[in-house]
């Protein structure tokens, strides 16, 4: 069997859990800044300390678009002011369901290693000052573009591998 276990002729499935971040922009001077932070996470391993944006984990049946500005309001202390895409989502209502189409920026998918995670990505604008650490992050700041492509060139290492391929789509998409 190539997922799930088996118990006593009964296979117990195991699901990724589905996720959302934000690449957060601000533009200063004309020069397009993003949020980076340092991840810190109770019971996070190995993976704490590492260069992130914010993103976390979906409640059942919340809002995509809520959790986005849950998780960056819980992570920043900034608010989601604007979100790629929202304005044109669709929802269809039939047989009890309430069902959201979107289209993020970017998804990535955990396929090996020890947390089954799914995210979906979308590009934000925020108002207010960003906190300098919370309980889940710490040293959050704003990189130029420039500086988030030298950190991505020579310190890929240092960053959250779930997003290393969302950021260098965003960085070839701003950069052209």
């Amino acid at each position: 069997m190539v997922s799930g276990l088996w118990k006593e002729g009964f296979s117990l499935e195991l699901f990724a859990k589905p996720g959302v971040g934000g690449i957060i922009e601000r533009y200063i001077d004309g020069i397009v800044y993003i949020l980076i932070q340092d991840r810190v996470k109770e019971n996070g391993g190995a993976e704490n300390g590492l260069i992130e944006i914010p993103a976390g984990k979906i409640r059942e049946f919340e809002n995509i678009f809520d959790c986005l500005r849950r998780e960056i309001w819980e992570e920043t202390g900034l608010k989601v002011v604007e979100i790629e895409g929202e304005t044109e989502v669709v929802i269809t209502e039939a047989n009890g369901y309430k069902v959201i189409n979107y289209m993020p920026f970017a998804c990535s998918q955990n396929i090996e290693g020890d947390y089954p995670i799914m995210v979906n990505t979308f590009i934000c604008k925020v108002e207010g000052q960003a906190l300098e650490n919370t309980n889940e992050t710490q040293n959050i700041r704003w990189v130029s573009l420039m500086e988030l492509k030298n950190l991505l060139q020579n310190k890929e290492k240092n960053f959250y591998p779930m997003h290393v391929a969302t950021l260098k789509k965003y960085l070839n998409l701003k950069m052209k």
